[in-house]
């Protein structure tokens, strides 16, 4: 089978890049080599970034019920190519079959509710605001977007940025992640069949100097970001030096807190799909579990679910978790693992000597769990990004929120209780962005916005939603009277009110 050699899209066409550093995209449960995407030259992304600049100044007068009508074709387009993204998903990223097709479906959410761009980007108006005087607003697209994303989710998270970015009447330059490009390049071939115009979506690839060629560039007026929180820090600063928006989506350290009067197997089930699914390679993924005084007994429980749970490639129909997305990644998680041994946490469940029969190169990691986990552990410390799940146990739920609360990130939370009262307290004192209850990833319906917070987040406004709307729009105010052909000025006003 030929090796794939993931273009550039400028201009509506597929051009293949010619730089001279190409690098492999591999299989992850073979570490057979399935493409090769480019690292683009400063002058392919200048020319990305120029036909963009270019589309827009037709683009954003392009009716609202045609922007319209594209996302619709789109949506369609998505749904019947569904398993087709989610193959290539799992062919590049490792995550299961079901879990890809899933992220496909988080992905469509977005693209449906940029169908409603003809009533989301209405403005507002007050009619005889000061005699004869009417007040009103226009939400105007920006010009050039571009969005970053990671390779954990490579439908979903262009997703949650150029659809509403190009409907709003802008034009976009995304670079996905050089991990996993193939399923991201087929949902822009996707945009293009639906009706996007050439210019309006380009993709280039690369590593930093790509990223900060974007964020530099004086023509790019907003980047949405989405990956680790020190990337992302350092693309924020740059991106406020040159005056211009940016929302970035960074890492986690998400809590599942677990009441003793909650359903026992619901909340296990739930708790050890978000630690474990898709290798603990999510921002959502909920890494720490806070049982709450009796809640603590269910720690065999726990231990004997977990024990369960079947690794595998992600075509096996059977897996709960496949591998992790490198070698590289595999080896940090194999790391934090024996550090958190050596500062004296307790291995539960070790996933370190994982084997998967017909496939020994594969970077499998089982589940692994520690209990006995403080605050001042790395493994707590650090967002781990593997199948590795951390128990703490506390008396009441006042420790459990306190606990949580001085973690330094905020990008989601749950609780899993019976008690209406404790839900309701949990989410009015819990300082985190996105809370979940009975729910063990809280990302919400795109109709929504994503509002991770604290150090989970650097932006007033997030993805999807109405947010998503302000963060690419500008809003122009007009204040407009109209006179009568035989009005007859009564003099000079030289004070600021509007009579």
């Amino acid at each position: 089978m030929a090796v794939r050699e993931i273009p550039m899209i400028i201009d509506g066409q597929a051009v293949l890049s010619q730089s001279q550093e190409w690098r492999d995209v591999v299989n992850p449960a073979t570490q057979k080599v399935v493409a090769r995407v480019p690292f683009c030259t400063a002058e392919e992304v200048e020319h990305a970034i120029a036909s963009a600049h270019h589309a827009f100044r037709e683009w954003r007068k392009v009716p609202l019920g045609k922007r319209m009508r594209i996302m619709l074709a789109l949506q369609a387009l998505i749904r019947d190519n569904t398993d087709e993204l989610a193959a290539l998903i799992t062919e590049e990223h490792g995550k299961t079959l079901p879990d890809a097709k899933g992220e496909v479906g988080r992905g469509l959410e977005v693209v449906e509710h940029a169908c409603s761009i003809t009533s989301l980007q209405l403005g507002e108006v007050a009619e005889n605001a000061a005699s004869d005087v009417d007040v009103y607003t226009l939400h105007q697209p920006l010009g050039v977007g571009a969005g970053i994303t990671a390779f954990n989710f490579p439908i979903m998270l262009p997703c949650f940025m150029f659809p509403l970015a190009i409907a709003a009447g802008n034009t976009f330059v995304l670079k996905p992640s050089e991990q996993d490009p193939s399923s991201t390049m087929r949902l822009v071939e996707l945009a293009h069949e639906a009706g996007v115009p050439a210019g309006v979506l380009n993709v280039v690839h690369g590593g930093p100097e790509v990223a900060n060629q974007i964020v530099d560039h004086p023509t790019i007026k907003a980047l949405s970001f989405i990956g680790s929180t020190h990337v992302g820090s350092l693309l924020y600063k740059r991106a406020a030096d040159a005056g211009k928006r940016m929302q970035a989506m960074m890492g986690a350290k998400n809590h599942c807190v677990v009441m003793p009067d909650a359903n026992r197997s619901q909340a296990i089930n739930n708790l050890l799909g978000s630690a474990f699914g898709a290798a603990g390679q999510r921002c959502m993924a909920n890494s720490v579990v806070v049982l709450v005084g009796e809640a603590r007994q269910w720690i065999d429980d726990i231990v004997d679910a977990a024990g369960q749970m079947k690794v595998g490639p992600g075509t096996q129909q059977d897996a709960d978790l496949g591998p992790l997305v490198s070698p590289a990644a595999k080896e940090r998680v194999l790391g934090l693992i024996e550090t958190g041994e050596k500062e004296g946490a307790t291995l539960l469940i070790d996933g370190r000597n994982c084997q998967v029969h017909d496939y020994p190169k594969g970077n499998f990691v089982g589940p692994t769990l520690f209990t006995d986990v403080t605050a001042e552990m790395t493994i707590y410390r650090e967002e781990i990004f593997g199948p590795v799940l951390c128990v703490v146990n506390v008396e009441t739920l006042d420790e459990a929120i306190a606990f949580i609360n001085a973690n330094p990130n905020g990008n989601g939370t749950s609780i899993f209780t019976n008690s209406g009262w404790v839900a309701r307290r949990f989410e009015t004192d819990i300082d985190v962005g996105q809370v979940g209850i009975n729910v063990p990833i809280p990302v919400p319906v795109a109709y929504f916005s994503f509002t991770g917070s604290r150090a989970s987040k650097l932006g007033d406004l997030g993805p999807n939603g109405k947010q998503a709307i302000a963060f690419w729009t500008q809003t122009k105010t007009v204040t407009a009277r109209w006179f009568e052909p035989e009005n007859v000025s009564s003099g000079i006003n030289s004070t600021i009110a509007l009579s």
